[in-house]
């Protein structure tokens, strides 16, 4: 599907631990439907690897430090899961705030797998439907969410997915809420 993102910047937060093709492939496809993709981390590492499978997958390029980045300058904000990726993040509050931001601004902020432990944690799930790796469905409907079982969700500005057989129809999502 041709999506016109020309123009468009989209910011992935990301830190070790990610659930690697949940952010390779959104930023691959993202990318190819010509949105600009930054790949933001804490901290002043110049990479940040991967997960995948049961080990340690590849290392992905830092374009930004978490404390350079500004939401203002993005469109839309990607979470990619893992569990060891949202985990971390969401006891970072410099992270957490980024997200607010994204949330507060009205802007998309997608995420999938256990990238919605973000959400709960910046308290954006509350009050919408949102899908997750199913482990998280206690979480999220702890912090006021109505999870579904579904391969993505999009209420209102949030757009949530699964898993990785998911990401065709996460990253267009992501896609149609950028061009809308």
């Amino acid at each position: 599907m041709a999506h016109a993102l020309n123009g468009k910047q989209v910011a992935i937060l990301a830190t070790d631990g990610f659930e690697q093709s949940e952010l390779q492939e959104p930023k691959r496809l993202l990318e190819g439907w010509g949105a600009t993709v930054t790949v933001i981390a804490p901290g002043d590492a110049s990479q940040i690897r991967g997960w995948k499978g049961k080990d340690w997958g590849e290392s992905v390029t830092v374009d930004q430090a978490l404390t350079a980045a500004k939401p203002d300058a993005y469109h839309a904000l990607v979470l990619p899961g893992g569990v060891i990726n949202p985990d971390t993040l969401r006891i970072d509050t410099q992270a957490v705030d980024f997200i607010k931001a994204f949330g507060a601004a009205g802007k998309p902020v997608a995420a999938i797998c256990h990238g919605p432990w973000l959400l709960v944690e910046s308290g954006l799930a509350k009050g919408h439907a949102v899908t997750s790796w199913p482990s998280l469905k206690t979480d999220l409907t702890n912090a006021g969410a109505q999870w579904r079982d579904a391969e993505v969700v999009v209420d209102g500005n949030l757009i949530t997915s699964r898993k990785p057989d998911d990401i065709p129809a996460f990253a267009d999502a992501v896609a149609k809420a950028l061009a809308g």
